[in-house]
């Protein structure tokens, strides 16, 4: 579970955000909106954690680069270690005090019972430093850190600090991590079993949706004789129509690169040129029943924008509810009614659905679900440009609406909460 995130100095964001899942000791909607979570002590009290927030603001105030820093640190964990390209890492610009220093994340997280707090420091070309930190039964450990110290003479070296909890070959580990390459990663790809519980929580845990991503593939690949079940029982409650789908291995050809959308098809073109006349990829194909009861077959592609959004959250949400993954979603509202929006965070929020305490982390600029039947007020989030065209990352709670009689709709709009767009008359 996710319990905190933190960026510094990439893309808009420059001085650092912290976003917190935490809980609040209000009691409002805590039997369906909060989760207890077990650190592992004993007779001790647990703590809280929200199953959901929501993150508003105006368009380039920073919502998306929130979503982007948690998105970038991932896939800076899953790759640095075989890649030898540069950090996918972009600094903020607009000052020439931030131009050249490192970005900076960390996320604090719950996985099977323990505590983790790992985060790193980097350029484009190198890590300047990296920690790792353990808190089984509430008892601080470090595992390890790792920071890049300048010498006299102008060049540098790694010093590392090793924890006697941090088990395994360390000094081959150190030695085989390139500048550019994160020690986690590292060890984790020479058979470290003790990291690889941290890394495969963001390999497998922690699920990034940036605005332009749709993900069909990963509800196919979930697709199995019970889920199918789920998923269709998934869209039709949420009222499409519906009564079946399939999906089949298809052959790649000159055909499917027309027919494919444009964005794809300079892809499929170059596998076909490339890997010859026999590539297979998946085609998926959904069944609708007329008033006749007749059977109409339609590609996925020729449904509407929302019902293949629709189908590209199924899988997500219902593994994410059942095996508790942590989902953070770019614009949770593009292409769906606001009925549909408020229906996704719905399940997210019931205990007979959220069996294995997933979360949902979300930017959106839907506000009818802003309101205080639907979240408590520590579960909204708002970001807005400053001045000097860097984020402002805030929650609700620190302008101190009414509990349970403040309309936060409506307070919003009216610009009591800041992060809306000024527009000129």
């Amino acid at each position: 579970m996710l319990i905190e995130f933190s960026a510094e100095n990439f893309r808009s964001i420059k001085d650092e955000v912290r976003f917190s899942m935490v809980a609040s000791s209000g009691k409002e909607l805590r039997d369906t909106n909060v989760m207890s979570i077990n650190d592992g002590v004993q007779n001790r009290r647990d703590f809280a954690l929200l199953k959901s927030a929501a993150v508003y603001g105006p368009n380039a105030g920073g919502k998306s680069n929130l979503v982007k820093a948690l998105a970038t640190m991932r896939e800076i964990i899953l790759n640095s270690a075989r890649s030898l390209d540069e950090l996918d890492v972009a600094p903020f610009k607009f000052s020439q005090y931030t131009v050249d220093e490192p970005t900076t994340f960390e996320v604090v997280f719950v996985f099977e019972d323990v505590r983790y707090q790992y985060g790193f420091s980097a350029t484009k070309t190198r890590v300047h430093s990296e920690w790792l930190y353990a808190f089984p039964n509430n008892r601080a450990q470090t595992w390890f850190e790792r920071n890049l110290v300048l010498k006299d003479n102008d060049s540098s070296e790694y010093q590392y600090v090793f924890g006697n909890k941090l088990l395994g070959k360390k000094n081959i580990w150190e030695s085989s991590t390139r500048p550019n390459a994160l020690f986690l990663s590292v060890a984790v790809q020479l058979n470290s079993d003790q990291l690889s519980r941290v890394f495969n929580w963001f390999q497998n845990n922690l699920i990034v949706l940036e605005s332009d991503q749709v993900a069909p593939p990963h509800t196919i690949k979930w697709i199995n004789k019970n889920s199918k079940r789920n998923i269709l029982k998934f869209l039709e409650q949420a009222d499409f129509a519906i009564s079946d789908f399939e999906v089949a291995e298809d052959e790649l050809s000159s055909d499917t690169i027309s027919s494919a959308p444009d964005k794809d098809r300079s892809l499929l073109k170059f596998l076909l040129e490339n890997k010859g006349s026999k590539v297979t990829g998946v085609r998926l194909t959904t069944t609708h029943r007329t008033d006749d009861e007749t059977e109409v077959e339609l590609d996925i592609s020729d449904e509407s924008s929302g019902t293949q959004k629709m189908f590209s959250y199924a899988g997500l949400f219902l593994e994410a509810l059942e095996k508790g993954r942590v989902l953070v979603i770019d614009e949770l509202h593009t292409s769906l009614h606001p009925l549909l929006v408020k229906y996704l965070v719905d399940l997210v929020h019931r205990e007979e659905k959220n069996i294995s305490n997933g979360q949902l982390v979300f930017t959106t600029h839907q506000t009818s679900i802003l309101n205080q039947k639907t979240f408590r007020r520590d579960q909204i989030w708002f970001c807005e440009r400053k001045p000097d065209q860097s984020t402002n990352l805030y929650p609700l709670t620190d302008l101190s609406p009414r509990k349970g009689v403040e309309n936060l709709q409506f307070s919003y709009l009216a610009g009591r909460y800041g992060a809306l767009p000024f527009i000129e008359k």
